[in-house]
């Protein structure tokens, strides 16, 4: 069976087809992008405009007519925080479902959080000890921390770099105030989270999820996408610092021309290397790991892991409580007279 995950995000509709085998990765037979560019769409009433609505619809007509064509049997359909916190999301869902075919559903935020967890643990492994993971998205950042492959805590909070692009910054490049006025606001946001992880002590692995983590560890130095998901890439906070105070002179167009920058999320890329580097300081981290899998490979990883293996079928049986049962004590009967003897 041929399974599809459709992830509907602030920046792109991307799908990922898969063959859903007991076992076996999440690792794409297929991957399509579609652009969705919401952030600019979003009025002061936290409302999707028309034309972001029609972008959403166009991005998943034309990802399901690419699962058609390579043959999904079943495809999972969601939207992210940029949709789901939007004001007017059952209209944009319903028109979807009209125009689509498919109505979409959403994850809430602390569903996320656990689902890219549940990759980041996959790909590690046991061996991994205990993890935190955190996640920049456009709408929202989740911090997630565990050794099993649940998360013992996982929070999710309104940091993710496009909303905080739109929040804070109104000129390109964005003067030092309105930077620092950023700092403040995310050291703010984050106090409560940092001193309930600092308080559970340090972590055995940190690991950056999220294409934004993927593009700062790109722009300090770590291999291109093209060698693969095998090759490990790490982004230390010294760096981090660095890229910060070197993107903050430039306007947009000089961003999207570093190397490792999506042109569609050079206006947010400053503002989510603010976050993450604000996230590491708080955090008392000094480098990070950045893993390949994130919440698309979750939500794989969770249907795949219900999907079973007949070749491998090892049935289990109800074992009952073991039953005392006494030795029988025989006790002589009364004799009685018989009927017979009294007759005679």
């Amino acid at each position: 069976m041929r399974l599809g995950v459709l992830d509907v995000g602030s920046n792109s509709a991307q799908l990922q087809i898969v063959e859903a085998t007991a076992g076996a990765p999440p690792l794409p037979l297929h991957a399509l992008k579609a652009a969705t560019g919401l952030a600019e769409s979003i009025d002061a009433s936290q409302c999707l405009d028309g034309n972001g609505i029609e972008r959403v619809c166009d991005a998943v007509t034309q990802s399901l007519e690419a699962a058609r064509h390579y043959e999904v049997d079943q495809i999972y359909l969601f939207v992210t925080a940029a949709i789901r916190d939007a004001a007017n999301r059952e209209e944009v869902l319903d028109r979807v479902a009209a125009e689509c075919g498919l109505r979409p559903q959403f994850l809430t935020g602390l569903q996320e959080a656990r689902l890219t967890y549940f990759a980041v643990h996959r790909w590690y492994g046991w061996c991994a000890g205990r993890l935190l993971d955190i996640d920049i998205g456009g709408t929202t950042m989740e911090i997630t921390l565990g050794r099993d492959a649940a998360p013992e805590l996982a929070v999710s909070l309104p940091l993710g770099a496009g909303r905080l692009t739109r929040t804070f910054f109104d000129t390109d490049p964005p003067p030092s105030k309105q930077v620092k006025e950023l700092r403040r606001y995310v050291r703010s946001s984050l106090r409560e989270t940092a001193d309930r992880l600092l308080w559970e002590g340090k972590p055995q692995r940190v690991v950056g999820t999220s294409k934004t983590f993927k593009q700062l560890a790109r722009l300090a130095g770590a291999p291109p996408q093209r060698k693969g998901p095998f090759v490990r890439r790490t982004l230390s906070r010294k760096d981090l610092h660095g890229l910060v105070a070197r993107m903050a002179t430039m306007t947009t167009d000089r961003r999207a021309k570093l190397q490792g920058v999506a042109r569609s999320r050079a206006h947010q890329i400053l503002a989510g290397a603010i976050v993450a580097d604000e996230t590491l300081y708080a955090l008392d981290v000094d480098s990070i790991d950045v893993s390949p899998w994130a919440l698309r490979e979750g939500v794989i990883l969770q249907h795949l892991s219900a999907v079973p293996d007949p070749q491998n079928d090892l049935p289990l049986q109800v074992l009952s409580p073991k039953v005392h049962v006494d030795k029988a004590v025989v006790t002589s009967l009364p004799i009685t007279e018989s009927s017979h003897d009294r007759t005679r």
